[in-house]
């Protein structure tokens, strides 16, 4: 099988984790019995994560990515089929390391814009004029 890297990419508030944790989780009840089996989703939001709250510090944003980088590296280093990223993904330059690991560990890369379609607000409280500029410098390559 082939392995692949799904970056999800969207502002705040678009679904892109919850997009995440629906692809990655697959159940089956067969002849084999019933199991459930979920990929690693990886996300600098996970970082904030303290005893089951949001608390997000912009201090360490550089932290969280790198967190959510060595997680991913170490789902491709076990040979993981299928790896998740979301996170923000505005510009080529913030996706970059993650087609770099790909590229190292062998693993083919779809990029998956997530929209918001469902009305969700973003729940890290990120202010208006933050959502407009990252709409703003939004890159996609269709080619």
């Amino acid at each position: 099988m082939e392995k692949v890297l799904i970056l999800l990419r969207g502002v705040p508030g678009s679904g892109k984790t919850t997009v995440a944790d629906v692809l990655s989780t697959f159940s089956s009840n067969g002849n084999l019995g019933s199991f459930e089996h979920k990929y690693t989703v990886c996300t600098a939001d996970d970082y904030f994560m303290k005893d089951g709250e949001y608390k997000w510090d912009p201090k360490f944003i550089g932290a969280a990515h790198k967190w959510c980088q060595d997680k991913c590296r170490k789902a491709m280093e076990n040979g993981e089929y299928k790896v998740f990223v979301a996170n923000t993904n505005t510009q080529m330059k913030e996706m970059k390391v993650y087609f770099d690991m790909a590229k190292e560990f062998g693993y083919k890369v779809f990029s998956l814009v997530v929209e918001n379609r469902h009305g969700g607000k973003n729940e890290h409280g990120v202010p208006e004029a933050t959502l407009k500029a990252m709409e703003e410098r939004f890159e996609i390559k269709l080619t």
